[in-house]
């Protein structure tokens, strides 16, 4: 899978009003992603965990070293889907991914697992052994909606995200018609992530006084009702 890269994350719980003067800001200095519509996309994605909820309990509890796997794919958009191992060691991320079919998306869903022993992609067989030997199972569906911009010196993004639903315990995450309902009272989340440094004017954009950095799992967020 190559070498781990970790980036920096900040993760801040804010409201509507600040969300409105972070998107001002931030669109006069950063490019929207250029894979958005109309400047924002729908993210859709499904979290696995085990029998223990070792995912959920490591991120509630705040250990120190931990990942978690999902499948993803936007605007509902099943031509191109990803597994994704997301790892924090020490407050950094790293994230590794490897492409899936909708057939094999659905497949694992399905619990066929057999073609994953010689698929090629090293990921997709460590899931493999994780879901043979650790239990681990699909286990929800976190849909939201995503602003994305980004700045190039620093490799910097920021993101805004709201509007966080839970398919609650339904895995048919490629039916479009999957009913989701709203996570609990989730708040709207600002994300900035970059590799060695942030620059200065990114870091004057993304003020928000009075708001804390904080811990925030949107998959946690999801789980509020089991």
């Amino acid at each position: 899978m190559g070498k781990v890269r970790y980036r920096h994350e900040w993760k801040h719980q804010i409201n509507y009003l600040d969300m409105l003067t972070i998107r001002q800001r931030v669109s006069a200095v950063m490019e929207p992603d250029p894979h958005t519509i109309d400047g924002k996309y729908l993210i859709r994605s499904l979290y696995f965990d085990n029998l223990d909820d070792k995912a959920l309990l490591e991120k509630v509890d705040g250990v120190n070293r931990r990942e978690k796997f999902r499948i993803r794919y936007y605007n509902l958009d099943t031509s191109l889907i990803h597994l994704e191992k997301k790892s924090k060691l020490n407050g950094l991320g790293s994230k590794f991914s490897a492409p899936l079919s909708a057939e094999e998306a659905q497949a694992i869903v399905d619990g066929d697992l057999d073609w994953m022993v010689d698929c090629g992609r090293s990921l997709i067989q460590e899931l493999y052994s994780k879901m043979q030997y650790q239990g681990m199972r699909p286990k929800t569906i976190v849909d939201y909606t995503r602003e994305p911009f980004i700045f190039r010196p620093g490799n910097v993004r920021v993101t805004l995200d709201y509007d966080i639903r839970t398919g609650m315990g339904a895995t048919d995450f490629l039916n479009p018609d999957c009913p989701t309902v709203p996570a609990g009272d989730a708040p709207i989340i600002l994300e900035v992530k970059w590799d060695d440094y942030l620059p200065d004017i990114i870091k004057d954009c993304v003020q928000t006084p009075g708001r804390r950095m904080a811990a925030f799992s949107k998959y946690a967020q999801c789980r509020v009702y089991g």
